[in-house]
């Protein structure tokens, strides 16, 4: 019997995306694991109904999305809408940067995340 509601080729494909990450994404997952001491601990190719979250802390309903030139098509915006507005309807809260971003200016990408995430973490401890 299956744990859960999604379907087995969405999850075979984020076990696929998982082991893919681009270079953005990596630099993401290090930027968010950095988060795991104050409590907040994400998960990378996360199934969220019919899609892939890219990065998400499903406890707290937030999903951290990595944007490449895909999503920058008429194709690639329609499905980020169609995304976006299934996941805020089951309560996510979406964060979104592009790869350039993440990769030129991962301060500014991590403290955006903090700003976002505060009242969830922990007090930093000396």
């Amino acid at each position: 019997m299956p744990h859960s509601n999604i379907d087995p080729k969405t999850r075979k494909r984020a076990r696929t995306l998982r082991s893919e990450l681009t270079k953005a994404e990596r630099e993401m997952w290090d930027i968010l694991r950095d988060f795991r001491p104050r409590g907040a601990r994400f998960r990378r190719e996360t199934p969220i109904g019919p899609y892939i979250a890219d990065f998400a802390r499903l406890a707290a309903r937030i999903v951290v999305e990595v944007d490449g030139h895909s999503h920058e098509t008429d194709e690639g915006r329609m499905h980020d809408l169609h995304r976006d507005t299934f996941m805020k309807s089951q309560g996510f809260k979406l964060l979104r940067f592009a790869n350039d971003l993440v990769i030129d200016n991962p301060d500014h990408v991590y403290l955006t995340i903090e700003a976002s995430i505060a009242h969830l973490l922990k007090k930093a401890t000396p």
